[in-house]
């Protein structure tokens, strides 16, 4: 096994296999019609048939669904937790999980007092000085109920409830573990890491699945449980419309690598960290991203775009930020490279919060990833791009051993063949000796009959044995490849308007940016021999 030493050969040379999944998401479970003061007047006035708008009717429903919650923890002899002010929910549920072994139910009911909006009744007096009771939003410190149950599909996971009105829920599932729970119905073998996979038998098939989580898996998900669970809203209420909807407020979108060796990871972090502390800056955010940043006028795009390495222990990861998306990147415990974009607002890409818009959004999410490691490839794997321009400059020795001249930059007959090579790749039936030597002639200046025949054969073969063009079987008649379409247009247009223009740049007697970067490096070059008595 060799050792990888850029980031292009870590991830051609030493990824295993690789899986695209929706990982952690966090979904507002929640009541369309009650989210607003006029709603909740048109419950108290339908739903309860009370005239006077206030909240204090509501409380009968919040103490009903306290003793509801209460009830179905001790008939089903689920364990009751009051978490402690900064204890780690996710250990708790840890902890008890490894115990549990029950194919699917409750694991235990948590409860936490959180900060959240809800309707509260003001007193407001009319002129006369006669007062009437208000509804108003606010926010208020209350208790939640949590929910840790793990599912036949889904695995573990928690719902969340408001024990007031209008009872919102939050939702947290983990497609990992979906994926890990279909794959051993669909008989993949696998071996599990976290919300990972280390080993599996059938990628494509995996692949299957966790193309296939969606919003329908999702919503049967919640369906299934609110029928399980005690509810906060009647069968009446229920019947009458008020039925939850969900909506997305974080959703992970990852790409697992797993690599051959520990080494590969360190050897990819260690490039990809010391030069890529520019990835946060508009222009590379807009190409990971795809999106056009605004820096000014009326509408700037909000946001700080900016790049963080954060060290746990030894472990470094690299995040990325556009508006409130992360792009994180990090060695997973020490054995796959999981690059994760994180959208918290799905408004920062123009796409509505509703959980029906998820495809927009994984499209969003894995796009991103697989742009930002395309860019980290060719950004920071110079020995890659070295070797493409040897292999077109540099001679080709033959089986046979004949050696065969490459095309070298800057030489007027080398240029001209790569500039008529996209002009031969329109046509569809290939060109011949004769059209080379007849276009390349008018580039050159000169006059075709004074090129012979001889003379093309030898620049057809250079061209053939570079890769850059291909003779079509059974004929004298070739045709342009791909790699010789996009490196004759690279090259031709370096040649033709990078070179001249900075060139001239660095000649002209008028003040320039290239002249005054060249005398500024040439001036701290004079320092430092000064300084370091090297001119001595």
């Amino acid at each position: 096994m060799t050792i990888a030493r850029t980031v292009a050969d870590v991830l051609s040379e030493h990824v295993r296999f690789e899986v695209e999944c929706i990982d952690r998401m966090y979904l507002n479970v929640y009541q369309p019609k009650l989210q607003y003061a006029a709603g909740l007047v048109g419950y108290v006035q339908r739903q309860l048939g009370l005239p006077i708008a206030s909240t204090a009717p509501l409380a009968k429903i919040t103490d009903r669904f306290t003793a509801a919650v209460h009830g179905f923890a001790e008939a089903e002899h689920i364990e009751w937790v009051d978490f402690l002010k900064g204890q780690r929910k996710d250990d708790v549920m840890a902890n008890r999980l490894a115990s549990f072994t029950a194919p699917e139910g409750v694991v235990f009911i948590g409860r936490a007092q959180e900060k959240t909006p809800l309707f509260r009744t003001e007193k407001r007096h009319h002129d006369d000085g006669l007062s009437y009771p208000w509804i108003v939003k606010t926010t208020g410190v209350v208790n939640h109920f949590y929910f840790y149950c793990v599912d036949a599909d889904f695995g573990p996971f928690f719902l969340k409830f408001c024990s007031y009105f209008p009872y919102n829920a939050k939702l947290c599932i983990n497609g990992h573990h979906w994926a890990q729970r279909q794959a051993a119905k669909a008989g993949i073998g696998y071996v599990a890491m976290d919300n990972a996979f280390a080993a599996v038998e059938d990628v494509p098939g995996l692949q299957g699945i966790c193309d296939r989580l969606g919003p329908e898996q999702i919503d049967a998900l919640l369906r299934k449980w609110l029928a399980i669970l005690p509810h906060p809203f009647t069968a009446v209420d229920r019947a009458a419309g008020y039925r939850y909807d969900v909506s997305v407020l974080q959703a992970e979108f990852s790409l697992t690598q797993m690599l051959d060796s520990p080494v590969s990871g360190r050897v990819f972090f260690e490039n990809v960290i010391r030069e890529n502390l520019d990835t946060g800056r508009p222009d590379q955010v807009s190409l990971v991203f795809g999106r056009r940043l605004m820096k000014t006028g009326p509408r700037p795009t909000p946001g700080r775009f900016r790049t963080r390495v954060i060290t746990d222990g030894v472990t470094p990861s690299l995040h990325v930020d556009y508006k409130n998306a992360t792009i994180k990147q990090y060695h997973k415990e020490g054995r796959a490279l999981r690059t994760e974009t994180t959208i918290n607002d799905s408004y920062d890409f123009r796409i509505g919060k509703r959980l029906t818009n998820l495809p927009a959004l994984r499209e969003i999410g894995f796009t991103a990833n697989r742009r930002l490691l395309r860019v980290q490839r060719i950004s920071h794997d110079p020995i890659t791009g070295t070797q493409a321009l040897h292999a077109i400059t540099d001679p080709v020795i033959t089986a046979a051993g004949a050696r065969i001249p490459g095309l070298r930059l800057g030489q007027q007959r080398s240029h001209a063949l790569l500039s008529a090579l996209p002009v031969f790749k329109l046509q569809p039936d290939g060109f011949v000796n004769r059209d080379l030597r007849s276009l390349t002639a008018q580039l050159r200046g000169t006059d075709p009959g004074t090129v012979t025949v001889g003379q093309m054969t030898y620049d057809l073969r250079r061209l053939r044995h570079h890769g850059l063009i291909e003779r079509i079987p059974h004929s004298h008649r070739y045709r342009v490849t791909d790699t010789g379409l996009s490196t004759a247009m690279f090259i031709s247009a370096v040649h033709d308007r990078l070179l001249p223009t900075g060139l001239a740049d660095l000649q002209t007697p008028v003040p320039t940016r290239l002249r005054a970067a060249t005398r500024s490096y040439q001036n701290a070059i004079d320092n430092l021999t000064h300084i370091t008595g090297l001119a001595a």
